[in-house]
């Protein structure tokens, strides 16, 4: 799939204010610095079009794109957000688990991860909140040239290891640098697989 055309649409600050129409969704969210907003730059092929910042927690409502007329990439605010009170906290969340649970347009979800860590409490409770939700989901792994291909096939292989001691069938996974454009094509391809299965 080529993207030629990627649009800034709505923010909005609850499911029930988001775009009324019917086009497949695909979310993507993560923790706080995971490079999300790079990502979606970088796979649109437009710079602007995600603030990225160097503070975390910069996205706090649901951002909805619309990619080629067809479907829209979702921005959702990154789980885990640090320097937050404990009511914005759980408004942020509550948000997020109200988009992802009621909007009947989402598709799939990709979790973004930060290859360089081991599995970390946050990720592996949202990806199994996910699970048990029946979510359809994908794993990103982002900021993959910062570590060697070897060092990076090693982390993702344990990391999707430590899975299996509650998942029978691990989620399909991606591997992704927005330096390099690696894994553009692939999710990509795996969206408009998606697509034209509906």
């Amino acid at each position: 799939m080529e993207i030629n055309k990627s649009e800034f649409v709505i923010s909005s600050p609850v499911v029930n204010k988001c775009p009324a129409d019917n086009k497949p969704e695909y979310a993507f969210i993560g923790r706080s610095n995971v490079g999300k907003s790079s990502l979606i730059n970088m796979l649109c092929n437009h710079k602007g079009l995600a603030k990225t910042s160097s503070t975390p927690g910069k996205t706090l409502l649901i951002n909805h794109f619309i990619i080629n007329n067809e479907w829209y990439l979702v921005d959702l605010p990154g789980y885990g957000f640090a320097k937050r009170s404990k009511n914005e906290r759980q408004k942020l969340e509550n948000m997020i688990r109200g988009y992802i649970l009621q909007r009947e347009q989402l598709v799939n979800v990709f979790v973004l991860v930060d290859i360089r860590h081991e599995q970390q409490a946050i990720d592996r409770e949202f990806i199994d909140w996910m699970g048990t939700s029946n979510i359809p989901f994908a794993i990103v792994f982002t900021k993959a040239d910062k570590l060697s291909a070897a060092k990076a096939k090693q982390n993702i292989e344990k990391w999707m290891k430590a899975l299996e001691d509650a998942w029978e069938e691990l989620p399909p996974y991606f591997i992704t640098s927005s330096e390099k454009k690696q894994g553009r094509d692939e999710i990509l391809d795996y969206i408009d697989q998606i697509n034209k299965s509906l």
